[in-house]
């Protein structure tokens, strides 16, 4: 079955906005929360990881790493010449340094060393990570492994509203128009080919783990609605069932 998967992006109005809510993302039922900037980058090196086929422990080996070389942050600076969310150096063969600078790029080239290590499928963390990043500190990655083995399973799950975020309306968002190139290129690098109707992006074929990187990316992009399955998730209210919404299990609508 072809699931359509489609992202709401906020229009001004001039209604009175909500109350504030928290810039946060969680998962429910975990005591695990990132900031809206970490789960994108999160969702990111998810995604990658997914359109190479790579099994769950690619995405907890690199979502560990990355947590330990920039908090999940896609870092301009670092020691010496590392940039990004690993630390990549270009003068290491890594890449230029706006290459480094994407967190698409820098994931793939991640994961590009980890599948050449020997035994990486089933080794120790740590010294997997390692073997890829050559750190002074070669223990410091095994510390984030509770965390990454809690979040990646989430990021790549097909059951409904596993991760969630919530932040406050932005004080100045650009016109739809303006905003739409940006968005449409991202779903087509991270999850899927972008039909754009009436203020919608629709992605065929998309699933549960695109409709969380969606979620993950929300504030990045003043998404309003991401609408899944009989799901909606609003940055104030999170996931909720509106299975009366939608003639079909896979759709997404504009707010």
């Amino acid at each position: 079955m072809v699931a359509v998967v489609g992202l709401s992006l906020q229009v001004r109005h001039d209604e009175e906005a909500p109350a504030a809510v928290a810039s946060r993302c969680s998962v429910p039922g975990q005591d695990l929360e990132l900031t809206t900037e970490q789960a994108a980058n999160a969702a990111t090196i998810a995604a990658v990881a997914r359109s190479r086929g790579l099994p769950l422990r690619a995405t907890v080996i690199a979502l560990a790493t990355a947590q330990q070389e920039s908090r999940l942050r896609n870092l301009d600076h670092g020691d010496r010449d590392s940039l990004g969310l690993f630390q990549q150096r270009p003068s290491q063969g890594w890449g230029s340094a706006e290459q480094v600078q994407d967190p698409v790029y820098a994931a793939g080239k991640f994961f590009d060393h980890l599948v050449e290590v020997p035994g990486w499928e089933t080794g120790r963390l740590t010294d997997i990570a390692q073997l890829v990043q050559r750190s002074g500190f070669p223990e410091a990655y095994q510390q984030w492994s509770g965390m990454a083995e809690s979040l990646a399973p989430v990021l790549l799950s097909d059951q409904p509203g596993q991760f969630s975020c919530s932040f406050p309306p932005a004080a100045d968002v650009a016109p739809v128009a303006q905003r739409t190139p940006g968005i449409t290129d991202a779903v087509r690098r991270e999850a899927g080919t972008p039909t754009l109707e009436g203020g919608v992006i629709s992605v065929a074929g998309a699933g549960w783990p695109e409709a969380s990187w969606a979620v993950a990316h929300a504030e990045r992009f003043q998404l309003t609605q991401v609408m899944m399955d009989g799901w909606r998730w609003t940055p104030a209210s999170g996931w909720e069932t509106t299975p009366s919404a939608f003639a079909l299990p896979l759709q997404l609508h504009l707010g």
